[in-house]
């Protein structure tokens, strides 16, 4: 979690409840609000004219989305949208930007947060270079357990459907389950019913 969420709603945030599907900022809109995932998984995207999606991102409880875009003026490049009904912490971005004013401290943790975000997003760049899957695999995995801070052999249950990890490398999903199947037999990872373990 970035910022405790009993200190946001001491701030004034609200809790706003998004249903799968569900937009909750749109590219090209004005940035009015910090938000932050309480529950749910989210998807950072821009939609292609040739009806492509390209993800960004997957963020998920405790995670914030879009703080970036609270410290220019532009609008968002990207949409948000709920991949799981999520509920979400809005605060305004007045009240979140006042509040970081008095407290400096806290924006120490917001841009080790962001850039860390933007470590993933270059790796995730770096996908379209790479043609084996079974690297594609191996780098994502070891960015998330690295990441939530495990060392142990299948101590790390990835967080994501196999849909989600074929968006975020580049794959198909069919390729995702016929190399995780391999990445099984090589004993990089476990399987357990649709868990994945690395």
């Amino acid at each position: 979690m970035i910022i405790g969420e009993e200190l946001l709603f001491s701030l004034g945030a609200s809790l706003e409840k998004y249903e799968a599907g569900e937009t909750i900022f749109q590219e090209g809109s004005a940035v009015k609000y910090y938000f932050q995932i309480s529950y749910g998984t989210v998807k950072l995207n821009n939609l292609l004219e040739d009806g492509k999606e390209f993800v960004h991102g997957l963020p998920f409880d405790g995670h914030c989305i879009g703080e970036s875009y609270l410290f220019t003026n532009h609008h968002y490049a990207v949409n948000a949208i709920a991949v799981t009904n999520c509920e979400i912490i809005r605060l305004s971005k007045t009240k979140f930007l006042q509040f970081l004013l008095e407290n400096p401290s806290l924006m120490l943790v917001i841009n080790r947060y962001t850039a860390d975000r933007f470590h993933f997003r270059y790796m995730i760049s770096s996908f379209l270079a790479i043609s084996d899957p079974i690297v594609k695999l191996t780098k994502l995995f070891d960015h998330l357990k690295r990441y939530f801070g495990f060392e142990e052999a299948y101590s790390f249950l990835i967080p994501y459907t196999r849909q989600q990890i074929a968006t975020l490398t580049g794959l198909r999903v069919e390729t995702v389950i016929r190399y995780v199947k391999k990445m099984e037999e090589q004993k990089l990872v476990k399987i357990e019913s649709t868990k994945i373990y690395y």
